[in-house]
């Protein structure tokens, strides 16, 4: 039992991961540590998605699935989960270039805001 408690802990952790390197850079806007910890996540999404490399997160969700006795599955999160979520019929390699890329304008975008308005505050004279 504890071992499918904690392969479905793993699951959630590995879309809340995910979802923090797409996303995470909005997070930004109301706390300024958030970078520190989502800049690193979201280079990390970039570079998985863009080798076609498995994250960890996948391998350890399948050890604690077949500890549990459940069928493990090959390949990525994405993938299993969320392909026919997320992802069109037909996924290409050209495509996953286009989710990277869509990855690096979110966060980049947010970024450039952020840095926009730290340089607008730096600018201001001191009352």
């Amino acid at each position: 039992m504890f071992s499918l408690i904690t392969a479905d802990a793993v699951l959630i952790l590995h879309l809340t991961f995910i979802l923090f390197c797409t996303l995470g850079a909005v997070l930004a806007l109301k706390w300024r540590w958030i970078p520190w910890l989502q800049l690193p996540a979201a280079a990390w999404g970039f570079y998985v998605e863009l080798s076609g490399r498995i994250c960890p997160l996948t391998s350890i969700e399948n050890h604690f699935r077949e500890q549990a006795g459940q069928a493990v599955y090959q390949g990525d999160f994405i993938g299993h989960y969320l392909l026919a979520t997320i992802y069109p019929s037909g996924l290409t390699r050209e495509i996953q270039f286009l989710l990277a890329a869509v990855v690096l304008i979110i966060n980049a975008s947010v970024y450039a805001l952020l840095l926009h308005r730290w340089l607008k505050r730096r600018k201001q004279p001191a009352p």
